[in-house]
């Protein structure tokens, strides 16, 4: 007997997303991508771990992310540049 399996292909998608100051809190960057509505809410959305930054899960909402960084919620990777 086979046993099937089904596998999802999940499309990523990327964005830029500029800045004008040396740097941004992660906290701020999810209220900038429209990611959380409230700082509360990406306080949550980073707590669960659900933020990686350069390929890392992390859980500090005060990470400062700088131009050059690589920000991931969900399917969508956040390349971060200068304005």
């Amino acid at each position: 007997m086979k046993k099937i399996i089904k596998v999802k292909a999940v499309k990523k998608e990327e964005k830029t997303v500029y800045i004008d100051t040396p740097f941004i809190k992660l906290d701020a960057f999810l209220k900038l991508c429209d990611i959380a509505q409230t700082g509360g809410h990406g306080k949550m959305i980073i707590q669960d771990g659900l933020v990686e930054v350069n390929g890392e899960v992390c859980v500090q909402r005060g990470k400062k992310i700088k131009p050059g960084d690589r920000v991931r919620y969900e399917n969508t990777i956040y390349s971060v540049e200068e304005k």
